[in-house]
């Protein structure tokens, strides 16, 4: 290590600015960055232009009574070039260069002080694609907090939704310690932990085990891939460890989540509002590489726009070739764009556009002029505490079919659960599109009244069902003379009802009515498939409630197989 590289350890907590410095930011006014130029010593051109190398946000722009102090930005940047080194890949072994973006992302964390000299930035969102070095850079974050910035006794913690997908970050930060004799010989390292006796600091490995993380008093959080936490405990512990810090920082890096209600949109939604300057909050670093839903995605510009790495850790021609199995493969594309472009989708597997479920809609479905007719039912009963779909299929003469589905849902948690899902439950149950029965669990007797009603009515052929959770309103229904057969949720018995449910939205003769309820259930359908090209709709995959379309293909399939009239296949419109 150089006599500049241990200065950069030895000087990381010399970066208070001036006190003349700090006079002024407390004199000065919020009256934008034009002022502040005046007062305090401007960044050199270069460290401005990097600074201000963040997509649609402007650092100097949203800094309040901060102020930039070059020296402390370029220790950070001189950190990482001559203390760290790659650790994998073509570069394994040589100064840890940063990219332009990541050049951005250090010197805005480091290089902002707040009037009495502490950090900034306490939060920093990082949101970019798969392959762009997110890992590396955020171990070598790690071994910045915890070896140069000054805070005795700083506690880093490396932090992900299960153990091994933390411990890459971690193993980051280890290997470059490892590579570099003036850390290791600082530092004692163990398979989970970095120590550094003389400073008292250390940097961990931690997972989602929440429950666990309480008594922690955190310098730095790393949190990676947001996206697959399965809740915000883990997020909310680890945040309010660092109230008894000084200057903490918490970071987040990840790739786009599915389109739903979790943590990492939420601190997504934020983190636009922030950049968009609709949220005034000058201690959050947005950090947002996407393409937009509008853009094309097949274009290289948008790939460029997306991928800061792209032609460094990412190669041009790896794209091309991923992007030529997106279009040629239906199932992937969704994938492609999210995990290689950032952009949030309704799925992971992408089964049917909406665009195609909404031109299959038809009339609304008149209830009446269905009387008499035959049809066949599907039940999915899903939880007790979560919506159950009951739907029934009546064959048309056109060979397409009218569907008719029933929902349910507890009264007592809709609220809760309207919030968690962001749909709008209480109001569909007030268009009778959903029937709330009372207390905390769908109260399966009304089902077996309901179920019993609509008999009268219709001509119920057959109830097909899902085995699992569901014997003992299967023996009910029987023996009020309902005939209620198991179908199996597997490829086997999926697949042939699947595939007939897509060909009849894609030729418009499956007729919904828009039912908005169904609608909502058919965008967040992701499938499953085999190698041998069977597919099934999955309940783990998708991102909220299917039981509906689960329900309809459960009724497609017995009616294809009960009715000796009709063989259950559809041409294609052309």
């Amino acid at each position: 290590m150089s006599g500049e590289a241990d200065a950069a350890l030895s000087d990381m907590s010399d970066s208070t600015p001036k006190r003349a410095m700090r006079k002024a930011a407390g004199q000065a006014q919020r009256t934008g960055r034009s002022s502040k130029s005046r007062l305090f010593t401007p960044a050199p051109p270069s460290l401005e232009i990097i600074c201000r190398n963040i997509p649609g946000y402007d650092p100097f722009l949203f800094s309040g009574e901060s102020c930039f102090d070059p020296k402390a930005a370029q220790r950070a940047l001189d950190f990482f070039e001559e203390c760290l080194t790659f650790t994998a890949g073509e570069w394994m072994g040589q100064p840890f260069r940063l990219q332009p973006w990541q050049q951005a992302v250090v010197a805005n964390l480091f290089g902002w002080k707040r009037s009495n000299g502490m950090r900034r930035y306490r939060e920093a969102f990082i949101y970019v694609p798969r392959k762009s070095g997110k890992s590396t850079l955020a171990g070598g974050l790690g071994n910045l907090l915890t070896f140069a910035d000054g805070e005795p006794g700083a506690q880093v913690y490396c932090a992900a939704a299960d153990r091994e997908q933390a411990r890459l970050v971690f193993n980051a930060a280890k290997t470059m310690v490892l590579a570099e004799p003036e850390l290791a010989g600082r530092s004692r390292i163990y398979t989970n932990a970095i120590t550094v006796p003389a400073t008292g600091s250390v940097l961990k490995v931690v997972s989602a085990e929440a429950y666990t993380k309480h008594g922690v008093n955190a310098h730095g959080v790393i949190i990676d891939e947001l996206h697959a936490q399965p809740d915000r405990e883990l997020v909310d512990v680890l945040t309010t460890s660092t109230g008894a810090r000084r200057q903490p920082l918490i970071i987040y890096i990840t790739t786009a989540d599915y389109d739903r209600d979790s943590i990492c949109n939420e601190k997504y939604d934020y983190a636009i509002k922030v950049r968009d300057g609709v949220i005034d909050d000058p201690a959050f670093l947005p950090v947002i590489y996407e393409a937009s839903r509008d853009e094309e995605w097949t274009d290289p510009d948008v790939w460029a726009k997306a991928n800061p790495n792209l032609g460094v850790s990412l190669s041009m021609e790896y794209m091309e070739r991923e992007c030529r199995r997106a279009r040629e493969t239906p199932t992937y594309e969704n994938t492609f764009k999210r995990l290689h472009l950032n952009m949030k989708t309704q799925q992971d597997v992408r089964w049917l556009a909406l665009e195609q479920w909404d031109a299959s809609a038809g009339p609304p479905i008149d209830e009446e002029a269905l009387r008499g007719r035959t049809c066949w039912a599907g039940l999915d009963l899903s939880t007790t505490t979560d919506i159950s779909a009951f739907v029934m299929v009546f064959q048309d003469e056109d060979g397409g079919i009218t569907v008719l589905p029933k929902f349910w849902i507890p009264a007592e948690n809709a609220q809760k659960r309207e919030r968690r899902d962001r749909v709008p439950y209480e109001t569909w149950a007030r268009q009778g599109l959903i029937e709330m029965t009372s207390g905390n669990v769908v109260d399966y007797d009304v089902i077996r009244q309901r179920i019993n009603e609509w008999r009268d009515i219709f001509d119920i052929r057959e109830i097909a069902i899902d085995p699992w959770n569901a014997t003992h309103i299967t023996s009910q229904l029987q023996s009020d003379g309902i005939p209620v057969v198991t179908f199996g949720q597997g490829f086997k018995d999926m697949t042939a009802p699947t595939k007939e449910w897509e060909k009849l939205i894609l030729c418009r003769k499956l007729r919904h009515g828009g039912n908005p309820v169904l609608r909502w259930m058919a965008s967040n359908v992701a499938v499953e498939t085999d190698a041998a090209g069977n597919l099934k709709p999955s309940k783990k995959k998708s991102t909220q409630r299917i039981d509906g379309t689960v329900a309809g293909i459960m009724a497609l399939g017995r009616a294809g197989l009960t009715d000796p009239g009709w063989d259950g296949t559809v041409a294609f419109l052309l």
